[in-house]
């Protein structure tokens, strides 16, 4: 397997451990009724995730935001892999990616701003930098 791949492994458990993160007191908060149920509009009157504390909601953001950051690093690892271009560089930026994505969690959940789009900016660069690895 290559570094990349090992890296999207890493990354796609890093997603499991921010639903935990972000379900366990999102649940707690809201209570398993509301968190199973339809979610309607009507019933709700407002969206879920407005319901639960700062700290809870920065989770939710950072969780969904790390599935649209996943899609584009999934795609340099597949074309770095497939291409056979796997390099000690496209190897660094996976890493750098990874751990971007980890300090962006703590960056969004500790409200360090501007860092935390410095650091959400680091991951995607390393990602961009991948593909164009992969290109030239």
């Amino acid at each position: 397997m290559t570094p990349e791949l090992t890296v999207l492994a890493l990354a796609a458990l890093l997603q499991a451990v921010q639903f935990a993160l972000m379900a366990i007191p999102a649940n707690i908060e809201l209570g398993v009724g509301k968190t199973t149920s339809p979610r309607d509009a009507s019933r709700l009157k407002t969206p879920l995730f407005d319901q639960v504390s700062d700290g809870t909601g920065r989770l939710v953001r950072a969780f969904n935001n790390h599935f649209e950051a996943l899609i584009l690093f999934t795609i340099a690892v597949v074309i770095v892999s497939i291409s056979d271009q796997s390099t000690l560089f496209t190897a660094v930026c996976a890493w750098v990616y990874l751990a971007a994505r980890v300090l962006y969690v703590a960056a969004y959940y500790f409200g360090w701003a501007p860092w935390r789009s410095y650091i959400f900016f680091v991951g995607f660069l390393a990602t961009f930098l991948m593909i164009l690895a992969a290109l030239v």
